[in-house]
């Protein structure tokens, strides 16, 4: 009798441990079969298979640069530490949210909403970015400004099988008001340029007025002579681009 029972006991622990022969190595879930292993998804593994993508990369760098202001350091926190923090979702949703806006120096919007103590359930708001960029635009290193909006004007060209140079003569004007708005083509272009300043002669009284919190004449006018010999840059290389 007593060997029976042994037998049986065995026999259990047999089948306990084949049925969790497979068992997926985030969760610790065990499974039957190896191909339900392969098809099984849990939220630890799903952040594991997303830590190269770059939304997620861009929330890492903000979690730890969040750490590094507010308690000094963050050099002991991984991406491990990131994936099982209780704001994972929060962080990849706002580096994901940056990728989507093609947003502008996203180092410098990090730093922006974290030292001006925006709450992060905010970060992903329009006029958050809108705050971060009115600022940044008006102090960027003008080689940035003008890498940047040329290089808008070459994509804009390759879309429409046309040449750069004839962005502000025939892109529509709804395009050059998101391209404004939205920090893809900088006032150190507009106003240096004489087809940038047809194109606003061009624009209705609704488009100047969606535009002009971006290129403020006032500011730019005194940024212009306080920066003489980058605006004198940015003419002869916008003239030599045919511009």
């Amino acid at each position: 009798m007593t060997d029976l029972k042994q037998v049986i006991v065995n026999a259990a622990l047999t089948h306990k441990k084949e049925e969790k022969e497979f068992v997926c190595r985030y969760c610790e879930r065990g499974f039957r079969k190896e191909s339900t292993l392969l098809a099984h998804i849990c939220e630890p593994k799903r952040r594991a298979q997303q830590e190269k993508e770059a939304g997620v990369q861009l929330g890492l760098h903000a979690y730890l640069r969040f750490y590094e202001i507010s308690q000094g350091s963050a050099k002991l926190k991984t991406y491990t530490d990131f994936s099982k923090s209780p704001y994972y979702k929060a962080f990849t949703k706002f580096g994901r949210h940056m990728i989507n806006i093609r947003a502008i120096n996203t180092r410098g919007f990090i730093e922006h909403v974290i030292k001006n103590n925006k709450k992060i359930d905010y970060w992903c708001k329009d006029d958050v970015y809108q705050e971060f960029l009115s600022l940044h635009l008006r102090k960027e290193n003008v080689k940035d400004a003008l890498e940047r909006s040329l290089n808008t004007m070459v994509e804009w060209a390759e879309e429409n099988d046309s040449v750069f140079n004839h962005y502000f003569l025939y892109a529509s004007s709804n395009r050059i008001v998101h391209h404004i708005t939205t920090g893809r083509i900088s006032a150190w272009v507009i106003f240096n340029s004489a087809s940038g300043i047809e194109t606003m002669d061009k624009l209705n009284a609704e488009q100047i007025e969606i535009i002009y919190p971006s290129i403020e004449p006032d500011f730019w006018k005194r940024k212009f002579v306080d920066y003489l010999a980058d605006t004198e840059w940015v003419k002869h290389i916008l003239k030599e681009a045919g511009l």
